[in-house]
C-alpha cells in the first residue's frame, strides 16, 4: 500500500485513459503529459500504460508500507527519502515504511510518480483514469488513503537514470489551422501567431485560459454543437482562445481557429499560470 500523507494541491491517478468512447459522451482524459508517464512506467519495468499518480505542482508525501521501486519524471522536483535527497528520471528503491516527499517544481507544472506494479484500483470503463470534468474515475486521493500496488510488471528496471531536456522559458506550440479558421477575420490567425499569449491562473486538466491579442470573428452566428479534441484552440465571444487539455469536454459550440500538433499536447500540459506562450503555424497537410 501507497498511504498519502499530503496530496497537495492536485493528485489524480492516470493512465493512458479511455480512448475510442467519444460517442458515448465519454472523454478520453488520461495523463495530461503522456510522454512522462510513459517514461516513468518504463523507468520501472511497467507496461506503458500502467496507472500512476500524476502531481499539480508538487507539495505530496506518501509513506509506502512494503518495499517498492518508483520513479519520478515530468516537472522537476525536489525529492526526498525519509529526508535524504534523490534524483528524478530513475529508479528509485524504497523499504517499508519510508517517507517519500516531493516539493514544488522548479519548472513546468505536472509530475509523475510510478511504482512498480502500478496503481491497482478498479479500472472505470476500461481505464484506472481519472477524468476531473465528467467525474468518471478513481476519486482523488485525500490525506489518509491507501492506494494498492499491483503485481503486473513486464521485466526489470534496466536503466539507472534516462536523459531528459528542461523545458526552457519560451514554449513554442505549432498549429495547424482550422477546422473553423474561416469563422475569422484574415488578421486572426496572424495574431494568434502573433503572440505571444500568456497561460492565466484559471487553467486545468481541461483546458488553459490564454489572455493575449483577441481573435477577431467575421461570422458572428451561432456555430452548432461539434467535436472537439485534445489540442483544440476554442475561442470564445471575448476572443481570448482556450487550448484543450486531455479532460475536455467532447462538444462544444465555440469555434476552433487551429489545433496544436499531437506532438506538442505533452509540451502544452506543463505550462504553468504567468507563463508565455507563442504559437507556430504548420501548413495543413503535413500531418499532426
Amino acid at each position: 500500500m501507497i498511504e498519502i500523507l499530503r496530496p497537495g494541491l492536485l493528485t489524480t491517478i492516470q493512465d493512458l485513459g479511455r480512448p475510442g468512447r467519444t460517442a458515448l459522451g465519454v472523454g478520453a482524459s488520461g495523463a495530461a503529459d503522456r510522454g512522462s508517464l510513459r517514461l516513468a512506467n518504463r523507468l520501472v519495468a511497467n507496461s506503458e500504460s500502467a496507472a500512476a499518480l500524476e502531481l499539480t505542482y508538487g507539495s505530496f508525501a506518501a509513506r509506502f508500507h512494503m518495499p517498492a521501486t518508483i520513479a519520478l519524471t515530468g516537472a522537476p522536483c525536489p525529492v526526498a527519502l525519509d529526508g535524504r535527497l534523490v534524483g528524478m528520471n530513475g529508479p528509485i528503491h524504497l523499504r517499508a515504511g519510508q517517507r517519500l516527499e516531493i516539493g514544488v517544481p522548479t519548472e513546468g507544472l505536472r509530475t509523475y510518480l510510478a511504482v512498480r506494479g502500478g496503481i491497482d484500483v478498479p479500472p472505470v470503463l476500461g481505464s484506472r483514469a481519472t477524468d476531473t470534468l465528467s467525474g468518471i474515475g478513481p476519486p482523488l486521493p485525500a490525506p489518509g488513503t491507501r492506494l494498492p500496488i499491483g503485481a503486473d510488471v513486464d521485466g526489470y528496471p534496466l536503466v539507472d537514470l534516462a536523459p531528459v531536456r528542461g523545458y526552457g522559458d519560451e514554449v513554442i506550440l505549432r498549429i495547424v489551422p482550422g477546422p473553423r479558421d474561416d469563422w475569422f477575420a484574415p488578421s486572426a490567425l496572424a495574431a494568434l501567431c502573433g503572440g505571444p499569449y500568456q497561460v492565466t491562473a484559471d487553467s486545468n486538466r481541461i483546458g488553459i485560459r490564454l489572455s493575449g491579442p483577441p481573435l477577431e470573428r467575421a461570422i458572428h452566428r451561432e456555430l452548432p454543437s461539434e467535436g472537439m479534441v485534445a489540442g483544440a484552440l476554442q475561442v470564445p465571444p471575448n476572443g481570448q482562445p482556450v487550448l484543450f487539455l486531455v479532460d475536455h469536454p467532447v462538444t462544444g459550440g465555440y469555434p476552433v481557429i487551429a489545433v496544436i500538433t499531437d506532438q506538442d499536447i505533452d509540451r502544452a500540459a506543463q505550462l504553468r499560470p504567468g507563463q508565455s506562450v507563442r504559437f507556430e503555424r504548420r501548413a495543413r497537410g503535413r500531418g499532426l
